[in-house]
C-alpha cells in the first residue's frame, strides 16, 4: 500500500504551498510603488526609503544565515507559521508607521519584523522542495522561488490601485492581513519527505555505473572551501545588480523614459513576471547544461545590457532590457540552491544555503543604496549602471574560477 505522504501528488502539493508562501513574502519587490506616495506624504528622501527596503532583506538574510540549522530542525511547517505571523504583522505595522509619519517605526515594522517573516519563509520551502525533487534539483529551486519573483506582478498594480482608492496606511493593513492568511493556510501542507524517499523511477547518480558519490559537507567544511566564497561573490554581485533596478524601477522609468506612475507600476509588475520566468527557465536549463555555464551566460548578458541601458531612448528597448535583466536576476536565485547541493551535498543544504543568503542581505543594502546615492550625487541613474556593469565583469571571473574548480573535482574523482 502506498504511503499517502510520499505519493507523486504530495510533492506537487508542497510545491504549490511553497509558491504561495513566496508569492506573499516576494511582495517586498513591489516596494518602489510606495516610494513616491510616501515621499509626497512625509517628505522622506530616496535613501531613507531605500533603507526600509534594504533593512528587510538584511534582516531576512541574517536570520537565514545564523538560524539556518535551527530552521532545518524545526521543519518547514513551523517556520511557515512563524513567517505568517511576522510578515503579516510587519506589513500591517508599516501602515501604522505611514499613518503617524514615523520613519523609525517603518524600519522596525517593514524592515525588521517583515524581514523576520522573509527569513523564516524563504529558505524552508526551498529546502523542502530540493528534498522532494532530488531528480530535478534545478527545477525544484526554480519552482520554490518562482512565486517570489512573480509577486511584484500581483502586488505592484494591486497596491497602486489600493493607494488611489483608500490610502497608503490602509493599503499596508489590507496586504498584511492577506499575507497572514495565505501563508498560514500554505503551512498546513509544508513538510519534508521521509529520509528514504525516492521519486518513482529515479536512481541516484552514486548508484549508476560510473556515477560519482555525493560528497556531504558540514557547514564548517563548506565555509572553509574557496568554492563557497566564489559562489557567495557571484550571488552577491548578481543580486546587487537586480536589486538596484527593483528598488527604483518605477522612478527610473518615470525619469528616464517619461512613463506615468501607473505605466511604471505596470512595468514593475511585468518585471516580476520575467523574474519568475527566469527562475523557472534558467534553473530548468541548468539541469542540462550545468550550473557554472548557466551562471556564466546570465552574468554575461547582464554586463552587456547594463552598459547599454543608459543610452537607450526607446521605451520598448528600455523595458526589454529591464525584463531580460530580471530573468537573469531570478535565474541566479533559482539556480543557486541546486548549485549549493551539487557542491556540498543535500544533507546540510538548508544551513549552508542560509549562510549563502548573507550575500542577499549585503546586496539588499549595497544595490539600492548605491543606486540612490549615485542618483542624488549625479542627478542621473546612468552612472550607477556603468558601475554595475564593471562589478558584473568581476563576477564573470569568479564564475570562471568556480567552473574550473568543479571540473577539477570531477577530473580528480
Amino acid at each position: 500500500m502506498t504511503d499517502p505522504a510520499t505519493t507523486p501528488a504530495t510533492r506537487w502539493k508542497v510545491a504549490i504551498a511553497a509558491v504561495a508562501i513566496h508569492l506573499c513574502i516576494g511582495s517586498l519587490y513591489a516596494w518602489s510603488v510606495f516610494i513616491k506616495p510616501l515621499q509626497t506624504a512625509h517628505g522622506w528622501s530616496r535613501p531613507e526609503l531605500a533603507a526600509a527596503f534594504s533593512l528587510a532583506f538584511l534582516t531576512g538574510g541574517l536570520f537565514s544565515a545564523f538560524r539556518g540549522a535551527w530552521m532545518e530542525c524545526r521543519g518547514p511547517r513551523r517556520c511557515a507559521v512563524m513567517s505568517a505571523i511576522c510578515f503579516g504583522a510587519g506589513i500591517a505595522g508599516a501602515g501604522i508607521a505611514a499613518h503617524i509619519g514615523s520613519l523609525w517605526l517603518l524600519y522596525a515594522t517593514y524592515g525588521v519584523l517583515g524581514g523576520l517573516g522573509l527569513g523564516t519563509g524563504y529558505v524552508p520551502p526551498i529546502n523542502a522542495l530540493l528534498k522532494w525533487f532530488p531528480d530535478r534539483r534545478g527545477l525544484a529551486g526554480g519552482m520554490a522561488v518562482a512565486g517570489f519573483g512573480a509577486a511584484a506582478l500581483v502586488t505592484g498594480p494591486a497596491a497602486t490601485e489600493l493607494i488611489s482608492v483608500v490610502d497608503v496606511p490602509l493599503t499596508f493593513a489590507i496586504l498584511g492581513a492577506a499575507y497572514f492568511v495565505v501563508i498560514l493556510l500554505a503551512s498546513r501542507v509544508m513538510r519534508f519527505p521521509p529520509p528514504d524517499y525516492r521519486p518513482a523511477g529515479w536512481v541516484p547518480q552514486s548508484e549508476t555505473a560510473g556515477g560519482l558519490p555525493e560528497k556531504t559537507h558540514t557547514l564548517r567544511e563548506a565555509l572553509q572551501s574557496p568554492r563557497f566564497w566564489l559562489l557567495w561573490a557571484v550571488f552577491f554581485l548578481n543580486i546587487s545588480a537586480g536589486m538596484s533596478l527593483i528598488s527604483f524601477g518605477a522612478p527610473m522609468a518615470q525619469e528616464i523614459i517619461g512613463m506615468t506612475a501607473v505605466q511604471a507600476s505596470v512595468m514593475v509588475g511585468f518585471m516580476g513576471v520575467f523574474n519568475a520566468a527566469g527562475r523557472i527557465g534558467w534553473s530548468a536549463l541548468s539541469d542540462y547544461i550545468g550550473r557554472p555555464v548557466t551562471f556564466a551566460v546570465m552574468v554575461g548578458i547582464q554586463i552587456v545590457l547594463f552598459a547599454l541601458v543608459p543610452s537607450v531612448s526607446s521605451v520598448a528597448l528600455f523595458q526589454a532590457a529591464f525584463f531580460v535583466i530580471m530573468t537573469c536576476f531570478g535565474g541566479g536565485f533559482a539556480t543557486c540552491p541546486a548549485f549549493v547541493t551539487d557542491l556540498f551535498g543535500s544533507r546540510n543544504t538548508g544551513a549552508i544555503y542560509g549562510v549563502i543568503l548573507t550575500a542577499w542581505s549585503a546586496a539588499g543594502v549595497a544595490g539600492p543604496t548605491m543606486a540612490a546615492m549615485l542618483r542624488d550625487l549625479t542627478g542621473s541613474y546612468s552612472g550607477g549602471m556603468y558601475v554595475i556593469a564593471g562589478a558584473l565583469a568581476f563576477a564573470l571571473v569568479c564564475v570562471a574560477a568556480l567552473g574550473a574548480s568543479v571540473r577539477g573535482r570531477v577530473a580528480a574523482s
